[in-house]
């Protein structure tokens, strides 16, 4: 895949799974074309560290609350985004809101305090002029109904699992639909049909790394039990979850990787602003190797 330039729309490379060896899996990636990667913060304690990870190696952050985490945020924490969004708002690296949205799929979760956050932090972004990356955890419906009313940006609705109609919803307002490793899986029957059926201006590609592995990583509930780790996904795996969707789309890899570079960068425009500086250390790092 030498050559080709991805951008990997959505991985937490300042988790913890990546400690040990971080920067070993950033030179990986890079080595396979990985030009730009999007880090999400999901809760204000995150803030400087996918800032300094961004400003460190040349990608992109977003910042936001995520909804499996709005449980345990402070009330004053929708003031502490709105500080940091104010204090940065000039830097170039910041791309987005993010990561917000509604989990209507874990039990227990306090709905209207999610509602209350993602409300809140849709206003910033409105607020500051920055899409939003979303998360849609059988929540697509109450998703988009604060959208119509929120008017945002648009952005990326990371790990899409919604219907047809609900996917062309988003679209519809602005949003492409991130798909990552859940590609190449083939049960994924709903996932698979719509990234082979969406217009091709809607998809971007993701990991959700250290999240989401792909097939050839992914360890059974079986294997599991009988010892083997579960298998950490990384950005590097981005340009073979683009061979998944080539195959679906009946795309060559080089227009795959051009599409949803072009979508990613629509999506998130100041990523198009980073793309010289990326490619060139994607480039130097492959020459490398």
């Amino acid at each position: 895949m030498q050559g080709m330039h991805w951008i990997d729309t959505h991985c937490h490379l300042d988790a913890a799974e990546f400690d040990a060896d971080r920067d070993v899996v950033i030179a990986r990636a890079r080595a396979c074309g990985v030009a730009q990667i999007v880090l999400p913060a999901v809760d204000v304690a995150g803030f400087d560290a996918v800032r300094r990870l961004a400003h460190a190696h040349g990608f992109a952050y977003a910042l936001g609350i995520h909804p499996l985490f709005v449980d345990r945020a402070a009330d004053g924490d929708i003031a502490r985004l709105r500080e940091a969004l104010a204090a940065l708002r000039d830097d170039p690296r910041l791309v987005a809101v993010g990561e917000i949205g509604l989990d209507h799929f874990v039990p227990g979760l306090d709905r209207a305090r999610q509602a209350h956050f993602y409300a809140a932090q849709l206003a910033l972004a409105r607020e500051f002029e920055l899409p939003v990356i979303l998360h849609v955890r059988r929540s697509a419906d109450d998703l988009l109904k604060h959208l119509r009313l929120a008017a945002v940006a648009g952005g990326i609705a990371h790990a899409f699992n919604g219907s047809e109609q609900q996917a062309l919803a988003f679209v519809a307002l602005g949003f492409r639909l991130g798909f990552g490793g859940t590609l190449s899986f083939e049960r994924a029957l709903r996932i698979r049909s719509l990234a082979k059926r969406l217009p091709g201006h809607a998809i971007v590609l993701e990991t959700d790394a250290p999240d989401i592995p792909p097939q050839w990583l992914y360890r059974t509930a079986e294997q599991r039990a009988d010892g083997a780790a579960q298998a950490r996904n990384e950005p590097g795996e981005l340009p073979r979850i683009g061979q998944s969707l080539a195959a679906l789309r009946g795309w060559t890899l080089e227009h795959t990787a051009a599409v949803t570079g072009a979508n990613a960068r629509a999506a998130l425009p100041r990523l198009a602003a980073l793309d010289r500086h990326s490619v060139r250390m994607a480039s130097d790092a492959g020459r490398d190797t």
